[in-house]
């Protein structure tokens, strides 16, 4: 591992703490779980009679309530275990110097139309400008749409990496995206400088935007280039033969930037897909790059980024290192998870994107178990671990340093062997997708694999740096939210299942609380069957004067007010303890609601249907493009609809519903001169609260103009739904 001599061998790479005061939270907690079972025990003990009405109504919110119950102890899991990583990248550098080992960086592209050529290439640039020895870096740009102009768009930024690298560590710049860095005020000391590169870079980019729009290579670049001769009239996206190109050769002494400084490898490739083969969306990819890269450079570690998350910290991959080349646990690591962040969050985070709370306690107390989960981007790994090496005690990590595998093969060569390594047929009585590489057979391919990796004995971790290390893009339309939410929900909760259930498949394997953890994502989509129950039945109960909650000199009203005040203060207090301000905490308590009752919902039916054999697994790619309009409206915050969807049917529905509910439970409550509020007191505040989160849809409704409202023939459908709803009986 190339060790130093001497004392600095014992001082560790990196340190791990506890968060604070997980003493005095444990002790709350404890509170509100006495507080829920008392809650518990009032609804078993007050069932109304038989026949008395809102018999069902009640028996239904005992279940609702037990199952709240029950998730909310699932999710004490991670917060008792929340520990942060601090890396000593100092230390790495002055004990490996010169001897750190090879990184491959795997950047992954599915639709050039959906991720546009210059998205994807900003991504690459940002890698290729690490503060990393050049000739230990690789970076392979896998393109799963078989695009030619993709191909076209790495071949200009091969050109340009060779003026933005020098550019980059001359300045010490930050960030490496150029679109990013370009995009962000300067105030700067060498203008001429940053003029003449901007200009390199609007000249690049303006040539792969024609080209794109255009649907045309240059000619002259087209003749150059010998990869473009795998292009023809019969390759399509989904048909096409298995493409690898090798741009720049790392290997090559001649292959040098415009200060003669060595270049990382580049390499393109599309690996072969035919019509009558099941391609496995991005594992499939992951695992066609695992072999090629193996063939090529052959790294130790690997990290993997979507073609949209660029580098925003140059010095990411030393302070990855540290945790793999630590002489004491290091070698127990099987990978690394950096947080997704984005560049394009509004200030309110308007559609609950950022995940902050989940990203500081609940996937950093998964952490602490030492079973942080692999969340598909954003991840150092072990490339043994990824081909399926099993941990050992005695196993040490060691690797060498000097020497790479095919190191006498010439360019053709490489290409041509890799080939055989991204067929469709490579696969076929393999163990890859089962136990080597990342696992097939679910949309959430990733979170099987990092469950798979820990319960063959390895240990991961989570780290969350303070200088953000990945920007991603975050969707900036409601429907695209909900498109990608929905999507996870039902492969999460395809987990839960599966074989792969982390309490069946990682008993005995991984920590109890490690499986708890695991289930806080798993069950996001059964949760929804929850959060209907309660838009829904305490609103229509409150329409019709039943009370559901007890009366406020009741001595039972205490566990409910207590449980309503103290959670929500604990989540307000996480919340601004992880950065967040009340009004993000206020957006993503309704995003949770218009989730839960949508996204969450379609989930949880599509899973169901997938059992019983009715549907089968399908991969959606979200769009990372949008108009100015919706941009503008974004950066504005205000919530774009704009469709006449199921979904955005359902979101008004629920809305007028809880709107008539209050309104006319109030007039009751007029009529009987307020006698009736001390028993419908805690549903006149949840009805209001559904109502203010609200707020939005009614705007979309009734007020707004723009393109970005809701169509005329929702708000028609939404309030005959509503109506015909608030007219059922309750039972």
């Amino acid at each position: 591992m190339g060790k130093k001599g001497g004392g600095e061998e014992a001082i560790p790479l990196f340190e791990t703490k506890e968060a604070r005061f997980r003493g005095a939270y444990k002790v709350f907690a404890s509170t509100v779980f006495v507080g829920i079972c008392l809650i518990w025990v009032y609804r078993l003990t007050h069932i109304p009679r038989a026949g008395e009405q809102g018999r069902w109504a009640w028996i239904g919110m005992f279940m609702v309530e037990l199952w709240f119950g029950l998730y909310w102890i699932i999710t004490q899991s991670s917060r008792f275990k929340v520990v942060y990583n601090y890396p000593f990248k100092e230390r790495l550098s002055y004990r490996y110097k010169d001897m750190l080992p090879d990184v491959d960086i795997f950047v992954c592209n599915a639709d050039p139309k959906m991720e546009p050529p210059t998205l994807v290439i900003n991504t690459v640039l940002s890698c290729m400008s690490y503060n990393y020895p050049p000739d230990r870096l690789s970076i392979y740009l896998s393109d799963d749409g078989g695009s030619e102009l993709t191909y076209y768009a790495l071949l200009e930024a091969s050109n340009f990496s060779k003026h933005w690298i020098p550019f980059c560590k001359k300045f010490n710049v930050e960030p490496r995206s150029p679109s990013a860095y370009f995009a962000k005020v300067q105030d700067i000391t060498y203008a001429q400088e940053w003029l003449a590169i901007q200009k390199l870079y609007k000249e690049m980019e303006n040539r792969i935007d024609s080209a794109t729009e255009m649907s045309k290579i240059p000619k002259e670049t087209r003749d150059q280039h010998k990869g473009f001769l795998e292009w023809n009239s019969k390759v399509t996206k989904q048909d096409h033969q298995s493409i690898v190109q090798i741009i720049i050769d790392g290997r090559d002494k001649n292959a040098v930037d415009i200060d003669g400084q060595r270049l990382p490898t580049l390499v393109y490739m599309a690996r072969e897909k035919r019509p009558q083969w099941p391609h496995n969306f991005k594992a499939g990819a992951m695992n066609a790059l695992i072999r090629v890269s193996s063939e090529i450079s052959n790294a130790p570690f690997i990290l993997n980024l979507d073609c949209d998350m660029y580098a925003n910290d140059a010095d990411t991959i030393q302070k990855a290192m540290c945790f793999f080349m630590d002489e004491k646990r290091g070698h127990e690591i099987s990978f690394v998870q950096f947080p997704q962040k984005f560049d394009n969050i509004t200030k309110n985070d308007i559609y609950a994107c950022a995940f902050t709370v989940a990203n500081n306690i609940e996937v950093a107390g998964l952490g602490g178990y030492g079973a942080a989960p692999y969340c598909g981007t954003g991840c150092f790994h072990r490339r043994e671990c990824l081909c399926g090496k099993v941990y050992s005690e005695d196993y040490r990590g060691e690797w060498n340093i000097e020497a790479k595998k095919n190191a006498n093969k010439t360019v053709n060569e490489l290409e041509e062997a890799s080939k055989v390594l991204a067929n469709c047929s490579y696969e076929k009585d393999t163990p890859w997708g089962k136990k080597m590489g990342l696992i097939y057979g679910c949309p959430v391919e990733d979170m099987v694999t990092g469950l798979t990796i820990q319960c063959r004995g390895w240990k991961s971790l989570y780290y969350n740096p303070d200088r953000k290390a990945f920007l991603g893009v975050a969707p900036t339309t409601l429907e695209v939210v909900l498109i990608q939410h929905k999507r996870w929900s039902e492969g999460l909760f395809q987990i839960f299942f599966s074989k792969y259930c982390p309490f069946i498949y990682g008993h005995g394997k991984i920590k109890l609380g490690a499986q708890m953890g695991y289930c806080i994502f798993l069950l996001w989509a059964p949760i929804s069957i929850l959060v209907l129950y309660y838009v829904i039945v305490p609103p229509l109960c409150l329409l019709h004067g039943i009370s559901l909650f007890p009366q406020v000199k009741s001595i039972w009203f205490l566990p409910f007010a207590y449980i309503f005040v103290s959670r929500n203060a604990c989540s307000i207090a996480e919340a601004l303890s992880c950065g967040d301000t009340l009004k993000v905490w206020w957006n993503w308590q309704r995003m949770w609601v218009i989730r839960g009752t949508t996204a969450y919902f379609f989930g949880f039916i599509d899973t169901i249907s997938r059992q019983l054999g009715l549907s089968k697994t399908t991969f959606a790619v979200t769009a990372k493009v949008v108009t100015e309009d919706v941009l503008k409206r974004y950066e504005q915050e205000v919530i774009e609809f704009g469709s006449s969807t199921i979904v955005f049917t359902i979101i008004a529905t629920l809305a007028l519903l809880n709107l008539f509910s209050l309104i006319g439970g109030m007039k009751k409550i007029v009529q009987l001169e307020f006698k009736a509020l001390d028993q419908l007191i805690l549903q006149v505040i949840l009805d209001l609260l559904l109502v203010i989160f609200n707020i939005p849809v009614y705007q979309a409704l009734f007020i707004r103009n723009d393109k970005g409202r809701l169509p005329s023939s929702v708000l028609f459908k939404s309030i005959v739904l509503a109506s015909l709803a608030c007219l059922m009986p309750m039972i």
